[in-house]
């Protein structure tokens, strides 16, 4: 079931890290079982461990997408080269883990929400931002061999009660929004896209371009450090202290010391990281499993005539596509803590939403298995900020699994901010306020495990 990815040189990977209760995300860990990082090739070369105490003018934690693109957009357009702190190995956490779906979106809202939110005429600016992020993905993605699917972003009605609300939603992108958005019924989905069992329907968007995820961050790693940026990897951040205006960020190798921080750590956060980002987001677990390639007869039976990104409109909601090599992908939720994320009914759940998708799958090899954490946001939309205008911190954090393609441009926008940069766009609600607390933190998990069964009950029976 699990792929086994080299461990030369690296601790084991520990798959029941939690970030809720562990200290820190680990230290030089193999990466997880995923597909990507099985076929993504070898690393590109890092700066090692840090050595000895430095001092740098901007030290970025975290190297995945968002911490790989701050690097590389402050050395690209403003002459800045970062040090990049990863705890594991470049892209350990969320980007090696992901489904590589890019959609032209960020957060877990809909246009329809924003407006409803923050009236329309924020709407269309947050909008226009996220469509400028799109275009700064797509843009990068061209210069990276990442295995590019494009073709737009397919939204499932799982039941039939879900197609009045993409109607409206369709609507609301059309008339609203300028979007080319149409509605397919059942039958057009499983004869045009793919024989999706449970499609009731489909709203149809143009924007959206699936990648290799790692190849992808491979790739901003390469060219950020071709530009003088430097990775250090086997260097978690396990203490900070700030003296004046220079950061002192505790590392196994030495101490950074740094007049600006970007925090790009996403759900692998460390409880304990920076006293502005405790409580400040949920990590969730989402499971993801590949199948072996398809035969020319399964591909017949299931009609995957696309590879866009698909997901479907349960509030637990899956994705799922046709990778390059015609393996299908899928993930969805998972556990509610690390300590529980390996039991094998997590497993079993995923795999009896890839059967009922795709009944002729039933039985079919599954090659690889894993899951990863997603950082959600209390208010379900992401924030780049400097949370306190008397202190040099920023971070980009809580996308909501809407990550992929919009981390490019957080990664844009986290740079000018930490280069001094003002811009009309920055008084946008996802750039003008630090990420929401929660008045019962403590009792998320309880929260989150009622919620589950109601979401549950709702998505399939109610």
């Amino acid at each position: 079931m699990n792929a086994r990815v080299p461990t030369l040189g690296h601790t084991a990977y520990q798959p029941g890290y939690d970030p809720l209760v562990s200290s820190n995300p680990g230290h030089n860990q193999a990466y997880a079982p995923t597909y990507w990082a099985s076929t993504a090739g070898p690393a590109p070369q890092d700066d090692g461990p840090v050595q000895g105490d430095i001092d740098v003018d901007v030290a970025i934690i975290g190297s995945g997408f968002t911490g790989l693109a701050t690097a590389l957009f402050l050395a690209r357009h403003h002459g800045i080269k970062a040090v990049v702190l990863e705890a594991n190995q470049v892209a350990w956490g969320c980007t090696s883990r992901n489904g590589g779906q890019g959609q032209n979106a960020t957060g877990r809202l809909y246009r329809s929400q924003w407006i409803g939110r923050w009236g329309l005429d924020t709407a269309r600016r947050l909008d226009a931002e996220v469509r400028y992020g799109f275009d700064t993905f797509k843009s990068l993605v061209a210069e990276i061999d990442c295995d590019p699917q494009p073709g737009g972003h397919l939204y499932v009605a799982h039941r039939e009660k879900k197609m009045a609300f993409l109607r409206n939603e369709a609507s609301v992108m059309r008339q609203k929004f300028g979007y080319d958005t149409h509605m397919l019924t059942g039958d057009e989905v499983r004869r045009l896209y793919c024989n999706d069992q449970e499609a009731a329907g489909a709203l149809h968007e143009p924007e959206g371009v699936c990648v290799h995820p790692l190849k992808l961050a491979y790739g901003y790693h390469r060219m950020a450090r071709a530009l003088g940026a430097k990775v250090h990897t086997a260097s978690p951040v396990t203490g900070w202290a700030t003296h004046g205006q220079t950061h002192h960020l505790r590392t196994p190798g030495g101490v950074v010391r740094a007049r600006a921080v970007g925090i790009a750590t996403g759900a692998y956060t460390a409880p304990d990281l920076h006293p502005g980002l405790r409580n400040r987001y949920m990590p969730v677990l989402s499971n993801s499993i590949v199948t072996r390639p398809l035969t020319t007869a399964e591909l017949a039976a299931t009609n995957f005539l696309t590879h866009e990104a698909i997901t479907d409109t349960r509030t637990l909601r899956h994705y799922y596509r046709l990778l390059p090599d015609n393996r299908v992908q899928i993930g969805s939720r998972s556990a509610i803590t690390g300590a529980d994320a390996s039991r094998e009914a997590h497993y079993r759940q995923l795999l009896e939403g890839l059967y009922r998708k795709f009944p002729p799958l039933r039985g079919i090899q599954i090659d690889y298995s894993w899951w990863g954490w997603v950082d959600v946001s209390h208010d379900m939309m992401p924030r780049i900020v400097q949370p306190d205008p008397l202190h040099s911190v920023f971070y980009a954090l809580g996308y909501g699994g809407n990550g992929v393609s919009f981390s490019a441009h957080a990664g844009r926008r986290m740079a000018e901010r930490i280069a001094g940069l003002s811009d009309p766009a920055f008084d946008l609600p996802i750039y003008n306020s630090p990420l929401p607390g929660h008045l019962f933190a403590p009792f998320r998990r309880i929260g989150q495990s009622l919620l589950y069964r109601w979401y549950a009950l709702r998505d399939e029976v109610l």
